[in-house]
């Protein structure tokens, strides 16, 4: 019997759901609806596989610095130095620099309520060649 397939979604309590709803939209391009923003996806047996994280981190990890909640999302952006400009033009707290690695490039930016974000412009290859066979379908 299959498990978990997949990240189905992910939840986060705020302050003011609307106005949080409101800025994912118009600061990072989400479309959004009542109820949040539906991500489409392909399905696993497509011919180009993408890839999402999950991931268990230690309780003392500085990784989410300089965010004091203890989750960190993570999105797959198209263009991140482009997206960066934009949000620098919108005063988004940015709070690290692009980084790149053989499987993308990365930024970190706080929403208003405290949460660090990871932006991240995926190159999926390398995954696909370093663990073939071996991701949750």
């Amino acid at each position: 019997m299959k498990k978990v397939t997949g990240i189905g979604g992910i939840f986060f309590k705020c302050k003011e759901p609307d106005k949080m709803r409101d800025w994912y939209r118009d600061q990072l391009g989400l479309v959004t609806n009542e109820y949040g923003s539906l991500f489409e996806f392909r399905k696993a047996d497509a011919d180009e596989p993408a890839y999402l994280q999950w991931s268990t981190m230690s309780e003392g990890s500085d990784h989410f610095k300089p965010s004091e909640k203890e989750f960190m999302i993570n999105y797959r952006v198209h263009d991140l130095e482009a997206l960066k400009k934009e949000l620098e033009k919108s005063d988004v707290k940015i709070v690290s620099d692009i980084e790149s690695f053989e499987y993308g490039k990365f930024m970190h930016i706080m929403d208003p309520e405290g949460n660090k974000i990871e932006l991240w412009e995926p190159i999926d290859e390398p995954f696909t060649n370093l663990y073939k066979g071996q991701t949750t379908k």
